[in-house]
């Protein structure tokens, strides 16, 4: 069986990709800070879910000894924002969220790269690492400093790696979320129907990065509904 890892995993997205692996035959893995927030789809998808703090490389590394045999697919989903304006907006808040965005991102795919490059190539492929961005991460957004820091520096990790790890048979893509997502709780006007990005497309997006033939793959790809303007 095929095995898949989510961490930062949620109610939204992660939700949405952790069904779509289940259906696709893979045993999958959740992690997040707070796992009480995971119980209902590991419970609906027999997900196991981790404590991890992705800030923290001892919990990481921790993370992914404890998984084991081969580790097909990583999905890097952790993130943090705060926003306001750049003359008073808390120093120290921006630090937590860069920790949180760009640090975790790196300890996840450091981890991540190690163990696939220690596994056999199947069909070429030693594993496939995907990161979760933003559009922050292309261009910065008034009182958004911080979260734009952390995502450009998140894509500049997925470019690096991709480079280094592709030839190695390591997948590495970024995905730009590029719009409002449709998350529990988060519904779109009556009058804008499919505004906000489906979770279940976003998913299947996902999968077919993970699906990429060795020969066309994909280092970066952007997904947005219909009315985001780009």
């Amino acid at each position: 069986m095929k095995t898949a890892l989510i961490v930062g995993a949620g109610s939204g997205n992660s939700a949405s990709l952790a069904r779509l692996l289940t259906r696709e035959g893979y045993a999958v893995h959740l992690a997040a800070r707070d796992t009480a927030k995971l119980a209902s789809i590991a419970q609906e998808t027999g997900a196991v879910a981790h404590n991890c703090d992705a800030k923290d490389p001892a919990s990481v590394k921790a993370l992914f000894a404890g998984l084991a045999g081969r580790l097909d697919v990583v999905v890097c989903n952790p993130s943090a924002r705060v926003r306001g304006p750049i003359t008073t907006i808390d120093p120290e808040e921006v630090r937590r969220a860069l920790e949180v965005t760009a640090f975790g991102s790196f300890l996840v795919g450091q981890q991540a790269a190690g163990r696939m490059l220690a596994q056999e190539p199947v069909g070429g492929i030693r594993g496939t690492i995907l990161m979760t961005g933003a559009s922050a991460g292309v261009k910065g957004f008034p009182q958004s400093a911080a979260f734009a820091m952390g995502k450009f520096a998140q894509r500049g990790l997925a470019q690096s790696m991709s480079r280094e790890l592709h030839p190695q048979g390591v997948h590495v893509a970024w995905i730009n979320i590029d719009g409002g997502i449709r998350n529990p709780g988060r519904d779109e006007p009556a009058d804008r129907p499919n505004s906000l990005l489906d979770p279940d497309a976003v998913a299947a997006t996902y999968l077919s990065l993970i699906n990429q033939h060795p020969s066309a793959w994909s280092e970066e790809i952007a997904i947005r509904p219909w009315v985001e303007k780009f």
